[in-house]
């Protein structure tokens, strides 16, 4: 992975033109002050999964054309990529977590939303939590990784929020019914690029309120074992995500309150609660 500091977000222009395929540009910043005038302008960029037909550009046109300055308010972010696989880590933190085998568990790409976009709760939906996680993004095709060369497989790291409906996870062995309904897998607001990832702080903001915030050293299994052990029995596709962890303080959430992942050096991930059928 390189170390060159940077972000790269996949987004959608408020002027977005009536296509087949909703449209969606790669943008980049150099910034690293986030919230700085200088960090609110990106330049359109080629995709980063230039393999992943789920992944591409949209035709360019007037504005949104390869090096291209926009601002910030021009568009809307987007999960950070479209990925084939969504991993999440299971019983992953410190100790406790460590004297167990790694074991990584399946969330459906379809659960996957972006920044402000509503997480659902059903009817039948049961106690949900919601769970911070430093969230890998896999650049290349890997396999059979070494913890040598696992690092050099990640194009960057995002946030993700691992919703999680308990009451379910105690019925279905799988997790598949409390990990992977619609919804449940929001990711963003972009990737950062050369993230020193060894110590960061992991944690959420309900409705308002800091809940108790943990590390990424918290974690039992870190990024390259995880990457090892994963494609140790699978090939992983660019720009699939894995999700590491959660080792701070959650809270249930239920319709209309708000959620904040944060992750120390990317920013925060926010998703509305809101009620479905």
């Amino acid at each position: 992975m390189t170390t060159a500091p940077h972000r790269l977000a996949r987004i959608r222009p408020h002027d977005a033109l009536p296509t087949a395929l909703p449209e969606q540009f790669f943008v980049r910043s150099d910034a690293l002050d986030f919230e700085s005038p200088q960090g609110q302008l990106w330049t359109v960029v080629p995709s980063p999964f230039p393999s992943s037909a789920a992944n591409q550009n949209s035709a360019f046109r007037d504005g949104w054309t390869l090096g291209a300055v926009v601002n910030q308010s021009q568009f809307t972010f987007l999960a950070p990529c479209a990925p084939v696989n969504v991993f999440g880590m299971a019983h992953n933190t410190g100790a406790p977590g460590r004297a167990l085998p790694p074991q990584a568990f399946h969330k459906a790409a379809s659960s996957v939303i972006g920044p402000e976009e509503p997480i659902v709760l059903t009817a039948a939906t049961g106690y949900t939590d919601p769970e911070a996680e430093l969230t890998v993004v896999m650049g290349i095709t890997a396999r059979n990784l070494t913890l040598d060369n696992a690092r050099s497989a990640i194009l960057g790291f995002t946030i993700g929020n691992d919703v999680s409906d308990r009451d379910a996870q105690k019925s279905d062995q799988l997790w598949i019914s409390a990990k992977s309904p619609d919804t449940f897998t929001p990711l963003g607001p972009w990737i950062v690029v050369g993230l020193q990832d060894e110590s960061v702080a992991i944690g959420i903001v309900h409705n308002g309120i800091e809940l108790a915030s943990a590390s990424s050293s918290d974690l039992g299994w870190n990024v390259a074992e995880i990457l090892v052990y994963l494609s140790s029995f699978m090939t992983l596709q660019p720009g699939d995500v894995i999700m590491t962890g959660f080792p701070a303080e959650c809270r249930r959430i239920v319709p209309g309150d708000e959620v904040v992942a944060r992750v120390g050096g990317i920013g925060e991930l926010r998703n509305p609660v809101v009620a479905g059928v």
